[in-house]
């Protein structure tokens, strides 16, 4: 089969990108580098097609749909702070690229559209877990982007017959999450804190607490959506149905390595939600999904990662 993966030289595209290959699939990226990295492709560089370029431009995503038999859309402005900042760029990447996709999907005649949206929909609603059929209630222009994404989807099934499925992520970590930007995932800057000897800044008083996904689970969740009978038009959660306060992440990465980690307490962030997990029911259900890799497991992986891409040589 032939997969487009836009945005798949960053984190969660690569590893996708890294599955597909090691399947047997043909697969074409289209990713503008922004954020993703040729070096997260290099396992697999010779065996699939780069595109360079944004989805912003309708031209270039056409081009690299082309043939497409599936089109799993990652690319986007993925920061809640980023997209406060900046509503105006977030919009145009995340609802203007995905339209561009979406057409280009209908116009090459795909079998699927996947689309990675976000649990940042459901806002601040204290009902846990989040279930699917909860009122999506953004507080952050970026949870609005990724709300519509949704919508633009289901609607392409409707009006044109596309089939598509969207997977609310929830806070993925896994190796190649970049720790180096102030956009990036919070564990992933913890770990980079650790490894400079510096004290992990927490954002409030540490007790919020999030579904932290290993990216492993995504993948698997991600490639199941991409054929599963009975997905299109949905919207599924991609978690673990566990949560875990930042507090205790701390607590969990002194055990892995170690060492005493005294945290940096600031000011909660706007547009930051407190609690966050996922009711999995129905991607269970539809997907046949169950999270392969818990956060302990996933935790000591990711370390073992940063430790040697970003330790002393």
């Amino acid at each position: 089969m032939r997969y487009l993966v836009t945005g798949g030289a960053g984190f969660i595209g690569s590893n996708i990108v890294d599955e597909l290959v090691r399947r047997g699939h043909s697969v074409v990226v289209l990713d503008n580098l922004s954020t993703g990295k040729e070096s997260n492709l290099a396992g697999v560089r010779s065996k699939i097609e780069l595109n360079t370029g944004s989805v912003t431009d309708l031209a270039a995503v056409q081009a690299a749909c082309r043939g497409a038999e599936y089109v799993i859309h990652l690319a986007a402005r993925t920061s809640v702070p980023r997209s406060v900042e900046d509503p105006l760029g977030t919009n145009h990447t995340n609802i203007d690229g995905t339209l561009n996709v979406l057409v280009a999907a209908r116009d090459a005649k795909v079998r699927r559209f996947v689309f990675a949206a976000s649990s940042s929909a459901y806002g601040e609603t204290p009902t846990l877990p989040k279930v699917e059929t909860m009122q999506p209630d953004p507080i952050s222009p970026y949870g609005v982007t990724k709300y519509v994404g949704e919508l633009y989807a289901q609607v392409f099934g409707r009006v044109y017959g596309l089939e598509t499925a969207s997977l609310r992520y929830f806070n993925v970590f896994g190796p190649r999450q970049d720790p180096t930007s102030q956009y990036s995932g919070v564990l992933s800057r913890f770990m980079l804190a650790v490894i400079e000897g510096k004290p992990p800044v927490i954002y409030g008083d540490g007790e919020q607490s999030r579904d932290f996904t290993f990216v492993e689970n995504i993948v698997d969740e991600s490639l199941r959506a991409c054929e599963a009978g009975g997905a299109s038009g949905k919207v599924f959660n991609g978690g673990t149905g566990v949560r875990v306060t930042l507090n205790e992440v701390l607590r969990q990465l002194e055990k892995i390595t170690g060492k005493k980690i005294p945290a940096k307490y600031e000011p909660a962030r706007s547009g930051d939600i407190l609690h966050s997990q996922a009711d999995i029911s129905l991607a269970r259900k539809i997907l046949g999904y169950e999270p392969r890799v818990l956060f302990e497991e996933g935790l000591k992986r990711t370390w073992d990662w940063y430790q040697a891409a970003y330790g002393k040589k």
